[in-house]
């Protein structure tokens, strides 16, 4: 499946940090920002995290609801979501199932090695489950602020 701006967003199903199967079409009616990271409790991550729990009731006032995706297991997203007091569901994703629909589970290098792992991306999704926006190989720094001004400006 090819993803592209317009059409219908991958669907998904996945286990969140609370141990509840969530899916895409649960949130139907709502625009979601469906946001990627490569793992829980790294320093870009939290800064990430912290930065859409912050301006979490913002979203929330445009309609919006945030879910974070990541490899960790359930236990790891339960004990990032509690120890940054996150307001959001984190899923799992251990099978790179999500990541793969999205086209973010891509070839990186660190210090020369290569290795397999999620390329920082966030999805705006309509309230109609259309993909509207694509952020891909985000820089966390003023990243929330612009998926914010996207909503604001085309969902709103």
């Amino acid at each position: 499946m090819s993803l592209e701006v317009g059409q219908a967003a991958p669907e998904f199903e996945s286990v969140a940090n609370n141990g509840n199967k969530v899916k895409l079409a649960d949130y139907k009616g709502k625009n979601v920002v469906l946001y990627f990271y490569p793992k829980d409790d790294t320093p870009g991550c939290t800064t990430e995290a912290c930065d859409f729990r912050d301006n979490h009731e913002t979203f929330a006032d445009l309609n919006a609801v945030i879910i974070g995706v990541s490899p960790d297991s359930a236990e790891s997203h339960q004990k990032f979501k509690d120890k940054h007091d996150l307001p959001f569901l984190l899923l799992v994703d251990e099978d790179h199932e999500i990541a793969e629909k999205y086209d973010v589970w891509k070839q990186k290098k660190k210090f020369g090695k290569e290795y397999m792992g999620i390329e920082r991306s966030t999805f705006i999704i309509d309230n109609e489950g259309k993909l509207r926006k694509e952020f891909r190989n985000v820089k966390v720094d003023g990243h929330v602020e612009e998926a914010l001004k996207y909503i604001r400006e085309h969902l709103a």
